[in-house]
Formats: C-alpha cells, structure tokens, sequence
C-alpha cells in the first residue's frame, strides 16, 4: 500500500509488540500459562485494503496465545470492545474480537493457538506464524482441469459419477 509507508508499519508493529510485552511484566507474572521460552514477537504485517480505510495484518506471538491481529493505521471509531466480527484475512474469513490495546488503540484479534504450550522455541513459533499467514495469503488454486472438463457433463452423468450440477 503506498499511501502509508513502510515505517509507519515499523512503528505501529513495534507499539503493538511492546504494549504486549507491558502486558506480559505488569498482568501476567506468575501466571502458569505463559510459556517461559516464548517472548512478544509481532510477525509477518503487512498494509492492507479495508472498509475503513488501511489496516496492517499478521501474527502476534506471545507466551500466553498467538493470534491474527487486524490492527487499523489510523485510530479509527473504536469497536466495542469484546465485539465480534467477521473480516476477510487474506483468501479466509474469520471471526475476529475488538480488543483495546492501550499505546496502540483498538485492533481486533482471531486466536490461532492458546495456550502456548506446545511450543518448544521461539523460533517454532515463528515459522508456525509464518507458515499460517503464508497459506492465509497464497493466490487462489487454479480450478484443475479434471473440474473444468466435468463441467460440460449431462447432468444425468454427472450424478452417476457424484458430481453435482449447479
């Protein structure tokens, strides 16, 4: 998205990453879901189209859950908080929750795991986000020619091979 830079991407991930690494030394000490290997890391954001303007999507890792996270550029009339709603994510559609991020405003978040148990390393993590927002934001598939050819089936035909007709 060329109307808002790629700094501007920096500086709104790193807001996101450090207001949940506020949350992780000031709420979550001695919590026993946190996993001790783990630390904040936003992954993979990106600038992306939206209804109300432009808004960076990608993982957010931490010790507690790792999420998709819809964050807007520009604070806009904040969702109540709690609110469900579904969005777009690349190819995908998933419900996504309003959630208030103090420094960084409102942003809405889809959980992919929680808790953060089965993690071994940061860096499983990381490729677990990566690998997620990768197949999330692949081309469509191209209908495969056997599809395309049955198209042209009798509908009597295509029910005997259990095809249906739309």
């Amino acid at each position: 998205m060329s109307s808002v830079s790629s700094s501007a991407l920096s500086v709104l991930t790193e807001t996101l990453a450090s207001h949940f690494r506020s949350v992780q030394s000031e709420r979550m000490q001695g919590i026993p879901i946190l996993n001790p290997v783990l630390q904040v890391e936003a992954v993979g954001f990106e600038w992306a189209p939206d209804q109300e303007g432009v808004l960076a999507e990608g993982a957010l890792i931490t010790p507690w859950f790792m999420s998709l996270v819809r964050l807007p550029a520009r604070d806009t009339a904040a969702a109540r908080v709690g609110g469900k709603r579904i969005h777009a994510f690349g190819r995908e559609r998933f419900e996504f929750i309003a959630a208030d991020g103090g420094p960084i405003g409102s942003f809405e978040s889809c959980s992919l795991f929680s808790p953060m148990g089965d993690f071994d390393s940061q860096m499983l993590a990381r490729q677990t986000a990566q690998a997620v927002l990768a197949e999330l934001r692949a081309p469509e598939p191209a209908v495969p020619s056997t599809q395309v050819a049955a198209i042209g089936l009798s509908s009597r035909r295509a029910f005997m091979l259990g095809r249906r007709q739309s």
